[in-house]
């Protein structure tokens, strides 16, 4: 054992931990931190000059490595700040250790916040310390609880007396970490037999397929069975996006994915993938009907059988799951079911590609429109981009034009908003770029998240960090806008009526190109869908952070 500062102790663990950058905001109380710091210099420190911005960088650079995310806000202001976007992390798995500095505990009776508190329902494990001798042991549990499947972020507050007091410290970090937990035998014998009576399956997959690098073992298995794929989530790459068994998206529990499902005899589900929408949809119980038989994969207990009664719940990793069911329909399946599978392979694969055909003759029709449709915007990106280029998607409704002009097909190739809290693409573009030095990066945001955060071109400016940022500027709140169609049509039955869209416009549009200029990053605002691919192309080369701010068509 050797005798140091707490504050010492915890740079050294995260040193032994294989952090390289702090993200974060500083404030008094993380001073102890920072005086640190200065004697530390391979720990690099990303400033954000909003907490968002800290927050969105720290859970893609944790994606995008597989390791987490080390972010340090300042007491309760600052840490209020992050929590929006730390309900995304939750939400997603992102595994991500988040920490902040306190009073000292001597200030007890003159009033402390209990930090821990405040951060309780979206951590894994929330924690104060109030003694120096604590800092390692709890550093090494909030990366390991972290880590661990079902992955998410841990919080540790840091009373002012914990990182100026000194005790005898060991620094000893994790040890490699084994998550693949196998499935049980006999939920895997269940859930081969009822998938080798099916004669109409559909497969859904969400995020946890990515995050176990499981997505070619979720492509052979739908090959096996021949089902039709869906996903509810995309954040990552879960299932190649042009696979001629993708479907696209579907939202659960809406009267169209009711319908769509009504015919199907069995789903097979992968990862948390039947989370709902804002609105309590109708009386009629669960989107899956009586005779729809459900089996579902993933490591999270908690989310097997919650919304939609599972006939088979299996919980285990999903890499080792999906292979588990292949082997096993593998050695049990007739040649009979092979054959019926072929046919029910061509059929959906013949719907799909005449789907998507159609598709694009429909946005082919106003191609020369302006403002531009997003279909046209997306069609000139996905044209010049290099194929090594990492996507990082917070779209929002521009989304499906995303993935109708871009082929996802590896891992690492994108990363989307997850969890609701816009905010959080300019963040999420600089912790991409710093995962991925050697790949270009393009971050496409929408107007109304990208103010959310705008602070982040001056993350970029000063760390020169050669982001390529695309707004799409449609003047408003899109989203909202569908929402609120949704919900007259759902919830109130008027859709006749159409709404005024109160406070869901920008009168003004957002001058995001002015706004990045101020900052010190280089701001293009484009018009012309001609000029998209020129400047893009103009941007990568240049290896210095840019902004194009993109008028597009906002209507509905």
């Amino acid at each position: 054992m050797v005798r140091m500062t707490g504050k010492k102790a915890l740079l050294e663990m995260l040193i032994a931990e294989g952090v390289e950058y702090i993200f974060g905001n500083p404030g008094t109380s993380e001073g102890a931190i920072m005086d640190a710091l200065e004697d530390y210099p391979e720990l690099q420190y990303i400033l954000a000059t909003q907490e968002g911005v800290a927050m969105g960088a720290a859970d893609t650079y944790a994606r995008a490595t597989g390791k987490p995310g080390f972010i340090n806000l300042h007491i309760e202001t600052g840490l209020a700040n992050g929590i929006s976007l730390l309900h995304n992390a939750y939400a997603g798995g992102t595994p991500l250790v988040l920490t902040a500095g306190n009073k000292d505990m001597r200030k007890l009776v003159e009033g402390r916040t209990p930090l821990a508190d405040m951060v309780k329902l979206f951590t894994k494990w929330s924690v104060e310390l109030t003694h120096p001798e604590q800092i390692p042991g709890a550093i090494r549990k909030a990366f390991n609880e972290a880590r661990t499947p079902p992955t998410g972020p841990t919080f540790i507050a840091f009373s002012a007396n914990a990182l100026d007091g000194e005790a005898d410290m060991e620094i000893v970090p994790n040890s490699e970490g084994y998550f693949r937990v196998s499935a049980d035998v006999q939920a895997i014998e269940a859930a081969t037999n009822i998938l080798l009576e099916s004669k109409n399956p559909i497969m859904i997959v969400g995020d946890r397929v990515a995050q176990s690098n499981a997505s070619n073992e979720a492509v052979k298995l739908a090959e096996q069975i021949g089902a039709q794929v869906y996903a509810t989530h995309y954040s990552e790459m879960n299932f190649p996006s042009k696979h001629p068994l993708f479907k696209g998206f579907i939202k659960w529990g809406f009267p169209e994915t009711k319908e769509l499902l009504k015919d199907c005899d069995v789903v097979l589900a992968v990862g948390n993938v039947f989370s709902g929408y804002f609105f309590f949809e109708d009386e009629s119980g669960n989107t899956l009907s009586e005779k729809t038989k459900l089996v579902h994969i993933d490591a999270d207990s908690s989310v097997v059988g919650n919304t939609e009664p599972a006939n088979v719940g299996v919980i285990c990793d999903p890499k080792t799951g999906m292979a588990a069911l292949y082997e096993s329909l593998d050695n049990k399946s007739p040649g009979s079911y092979r054959e019926d599978t072929k046919g029910r392979i061509e059929k959906t694969s013949l719907k799909i590609a005449s789907d998507r055909e159609s598709t694009l003759n429909i946005a082919k029709e106003n191609w020369n429109q302006l403002p531009m449709s997003a279909s046209r915007m997306m069609h000139e990106i996905a044209n010049c981009i290099p194929e090594n280029t990492v996507i990082v998607d917070d779209s929002v409704t521009t989304r499906t034009a995303v993935f109708e002009n871009i082929e996802f097909n590896k891992p690492g190739q994108i990363f989307g908003e997850r969890g609701g809290a816009i905010g959080w693409g300019l963040g999420a573009g600089i912790g991409a770029k710093l995962a991925n030095p050697d790949r270009p990066v393009v971050a496409i945001v929408g107007d109304g998240s990208a103010m959310m955060t705008v602070q982040a071109f001056y993350t970029a400016a000063i760390k020169n960090i050669p982001i390529i940022y695309v707004i799409c500027n449609n003047q408003s709140y899109r989203v909202l806008k569908v929402n609120m169609d949704i919900y007259k049509d759902l919830v109130l039955g008027e859709a006749k009526n159409q709404s005024k869209y109160l406070a869901m416009d920008f009168p003004k549009a957002l001058n995001m190109a002015g706004l990045a200029e101020a900052m010190g990053v280089k701001g293009v605002r484009v018009t012309d869908p001609s000029r998209i691919g020129p400047e893009l192309t103009k941007a990568i080369k240049s290896n210095k952070p840019t902004v194009l701010d993109i008028s597009i068509d906002g209507s509905l």
